[in-house]
């Protein structure tokens, strides 16, 4: 394994844990109806557990409303049920054949809630890219002992770890600011 196949590595799993993060943050509740406050939501149908996102359509009417409708009526009880048990914040109303989700405006206290909320988020991202930085820089060291590196190319290397690690961190700030800006909107 050479040098730039650890930092590819290393960008990768990076990459991966910015995604996390991101992922993490739609999930987050903010003043507007978003289908990714339930998509990921598991409901039991048929005997198994899926995603609300595989089982219906989610789709936003009005600023303030979800609306899921299911392809399978049949599936409409168990969402309902996913929802009010994932503790969102939200109670599902059953109008026919599909669920309407009504968001309520949040107060100054329950957005400061949510922004902590991503931060903390954000906090665990970027320690997940520092252990990344850590378990290359510990095989960097390795192969330079076994490999008869350069001290030069191991130095520049580290650099480039770096600089990544770096690149990465400031990406998940990015979405923190504007996850926060969204939050706070009125």
């Amino acid at each position: 394994m050479t040098l730039d196949d650890i930092l590819l590595e290393a960008e990768e799993k990076m990459l991966k844990t910015e995604q996390v993060v991101a992922n993490e943050f739609a999930g987050v509740r903010t003043g507007k109806a978003s289908a990714g406050l339930v998509e990921n939501i598991q409901a039991e149908v048929y005997g198994s557990m899926m995603r609300i996102r595989e089982l219906a359509n989610i789709s936003t009417p009005e600023p303030r409303m979800l609306v899921i409708q299911p392809w399978d009526v049949a599936a409409l009880q168990p969402i309902e049920k996913a929802i009010q048990k994932a503790n969102v914040g939200l109670s599902p109303v059953v109008q026919g054949k599909l669920l309407r989700l009504s968001f309520p405006e949040l107060s100054t206290e329950r957005r400061q809630e949510f922004v902590k909320l991503i931060k903390k988020m954000a906090e665990d991202g970027r320690v997940a890219v520092r252990h990344v930085r850590r378990d290359a820089m510990d095989l960097f060291k390795k192969h330079a002992h076994d490999s008869g590196i350069t001290e030069d190319a191991k130095k520049q290397a580290e650099k480039d770890l770096q600089k990544l690690t770096d690149d990465y961190a400031a990406k998940i700030d990015a979405h923190v600011v504007n996850k926060e800006k969204e939050i706070m909107t009125v």
